[in-house]
């Protein structure tokens, strides 16, 4: 089993250093895929960027069979050429694509959903995400499809599928032409209410014919990894799809 989705000091909202995580992972028997932030263009200058030359530089000498070197890239359709040459001039196992912002607009911040109706605010979301999933050919698999529920603003936060079918059926077909994951986040799977809305997706992707589910903790601190696996271990046997991991850029079946 691999923690697909970890951050450590080179994620700007991460506090966990590289030797901190490998020390846990061994201790839960886990291999590691680091995978910290890289969103260009961010509105705070220098902020979920880093130096890949320095990341490489000094984590290659950590990289083994149980620890491998990814990134996750918050998507922007203005930022396409930034994208491609970093995973075109660096050697990553595993890359993660993201939606963080939104026409311009972190939705981790409020302003992103003033003004809007929920359905608004979770249209333009998914319509940006489905952006993301036809440019394919840099990332490996789709992050937290249902991230916008951690941060929204409606009393009710949930991301239904009845709700935009067509809309989501688009992007998980997507993902099947192109042969991609799609992630098991773990850090909010604990409440009963996300996970049964993401049972629905995914065993819609599994009806579509889609096979393959990443599973990371999106760790930030050393005790967050491997968090809530054995929900994510349930929920993948309930959808009939197959965990990976992914070296080299090329899906392994995890044992």
């Amino acid at each position: 089993m691999y923690d697909c989705h970890v951050h450590t000091n080179f994620s700007t909202d991460a506090v966990m250093d590289i030797r901190d995580a490998i020390r846990v992972s061994n201790k839960l028997g886990i291999g590691l895929i680091i995978t910290d932030h890289m969103d260009y263009k961010h509105h705070i200058p220098n902020e979920f960027i880093f130096d890949p030359d320095e990341y490489f530089n000094e984590y290659e000498i950590y990289r083994s069979e149980k620890l491998l070197l990814g990134v996750e890239i918050g998507f922007r359709d203005d930022s396409l050429k930034e994208i491609r040459e970093l995973k075109d001039n660096y050697p990553f196992d595993f890359i993660i694509g993201a939606i963080h912002v939104v026409n311009g607009i972190d939705i981790y911040y409020k302003e992103y959903y003033e003004g809007k109706s929920k359905e608004q605010a979770y249209e333009e979301y998914l319509k940006n995400m489905l952006l993301l999933v036809k440019h394919h050919d840099f990332f490996d698999s789709l992050a937290h499809m249902d991230y916008i529920t951690r941060y929204s603003i409606y009393k009710d936060k949930g991301l239904y599928y009845k709700d935009f079918p067509d809309l989501i059926d688009e992007i998980l077909k997507e993902l099947l032409i192109a042969d991609k994951a799609i992630e098991i986040n773990t850090r909010w799977i604990h409440d009963k209410n996300t996970v049964d809305n993401f049972i629905i997706i995914l065993k819609r992707f599994r009806e579509l014919g889609g096979k393959y589910v990443t599973i990371g903790s999106d760790a930030h601190r050393p005790e967050d990894i491997g968090v809530n696996f054995d929900i994510a271990k349930e929920i993948v046997y309930v959808c009939d799809l197959k965990p990976v991991y992914y070296k080299g850029r090329k899906p392994y079946y995890v044992k």
